[in-house]
């Protein structure tokens, strides 16, 4: 359906990904060709093309506007989605009547204009036209125009990826992301899966008192197999909204795997879970890499001392260029205040980073150290503890939820209660 609602001021786009959230679900495997006009469209076009959310859809770019479609599809079947680019509004509605007798059925349009008009609107949508986008475009608006074509907007989104990864190993960023994912599963009350992605060394079991038979290896392995019933064998069940993809834990075989190895687990993973949290090892090899660049929302765990410092900036510069219309990955200090150990602290990160941490979790060696040994978290062993509120407060900022908060009531409220029919 036409969102016509998605309109542009004129002014210029802001190349910074807005601070709101803005979840975008990956569009899946197709064709998508575009018909541009300027050469302002074809550029957003062809930046949106190096998005990672279209990273399966092969898109091609032509000049030529609607005329160049009608041609070109005159003897070519037509593609998943096209996207048009016109200027004026008879240009549109006449265009797209001659598009119609050689169009496929089932392909979707994507129309770019520079009319703002309720009425061109309602012609648009009587002539089947997925989307209108007013001009002038920026990359994301092509980006969320195409994904949204795939994805239901009365469905809750689903499939949000966050990848937690450390800065340097020995920093705690597995406890990070399973403490992380607990409070999203039971204080945000979101369905979520914990991927432990280490698997010859994962902790996830460990840390979530759980030892299941069968886990993320048996799937990586098994590409063959991997559909939502195989997903769901495989995911053991640790509360009502939390469960998890164990790793073996085992040195009986050599875990090596190209870029992709990992896709079709995520993809699927992506249609039966609202989130998705990849516990992602120490270590810098082609699908560690695809890992983080292809999430949703990132969270780099860091000590407090040069070496993460260096190795944080790193991973920040490379996620930021190569993902330039999300937003900015997050970081936090984990073991902060180790007795009589020099540190480096926030205010120097932030200066190096250019911008300040999400939270500082101070170095509690008793509470963690007992956590793990029992395999509780933290929200369990006390959950009134400082560290426990830091991992929500992380979990919100992750997932673009905020607590519920309920109104303050008043002398009317019941009489409204009723009216409403409460």
């Amino acid at each position: 359906m036409i969102n016509y609602a998605r309109q542009n001021t004129g002014e210029q786009p802001d190349a910074t990904p807005p601070a709101t959230d803005d979840h975008i679900a990956p569009a899946p495997r197709v064709s998508v060709q575009a018909f541009c006009e300027t050469v302002e469209t074809a550029a957003a076009v062809q930046s949106a093309g190096a998005d990672r959310r279209l990273d399966k859809a092969h898109l091609k770019i032509q000049m030529g506007g609607m005329a160049a479609a009608i041609e070109a599809y005159r003897t070519a079947p037509t593609p998943n989605v096209i996207i048009l680019e016109t200027e004026g509004r008879n240009d549109i509605l006449a265009g797209l009547d001659q598009l119609a007798t050689v169009c496929d059925s089932g392909t979707r349009v994507v129309v770019i204009g520079r009319i703002n008009d309720v009425t061109l609107y309602r012609e648009l949508v009587r002539r089947g036209v997925s989307d209108y986008v007013i001009a002038p475009v920026s990359a994301i608006e092509v980006v969320r125009s195409i994904c949204g074509l795939f994805s239901s907007s009365e469905a809750k989104a689903v499939g949000r990826i966050i990848a937690v990864v450390g800065a340097k190993g020995g920093v705690g960023a597995s406890t990070i992301a399973h403490n992380v994912a607990w409070a999203i599963a039971r204080d945000l009350a979101l369905d979520s899966v914990v991927a432990d992605l280490d698997l010859a060394f994962g902790t996830a079991g460990l840390d979530y008192n759980q030892d299941p038979p069968q886990g993320i290896a048996d799937a990586v392995f098994s590409p063959d197999r991997i559909d939502t019933a195989f997903m769901d064998r495989l995911l053991s069940k640790c509360t009502d909204h939390l469960s998890l993809l164990a790793a073996p834990a085992t040195l009986d075989r050599v875990y090596d795997f190209g870029a992709d190895a990992f896709d079709s687990i995520f993809d699927t993973l992506r249609t039966t879970m609202p989130c998705i949290v990849l516990d992602v090892p120490h270590q810098w090899s082609g699908w560690t890499k695809r890992a983080l660049v292809a999430a949703d929302d990132i969270l780099i765990v860091a000590a407090p001392d040069l070496a993460n410092l260096r190795n944080t900036k790193n991973i920040f510069d490379l996620l930021k260029a190569s993902r330039p219309n999300d937003r900015l990955p997050l970081y936090c200090l984990n073991q902060v205040g180790v007795p009589k150990r020099p540190e480096i602290n926030a205010v120097e990160f932030a200066k190096a980073i250019e911008g300040p941490p999400i939270v500082a979790i101070p170095f509690e060696p008793q509470i963690f150290g007992s956590a793990a040994n029992n395999g509780q978290m933290i929200a369990e062993i006390s959950a009134g503890h400082r560290t426990t509120e830091m991992f929500l407060q992380i979990a919100q900022r992750l997932t673009g939820r905020g607590e519920a908060k309920k109104p303050r009531g008043s002398l009317l409220s019941p009489l409204i209660d009723k009216l409403r029919g409460r």
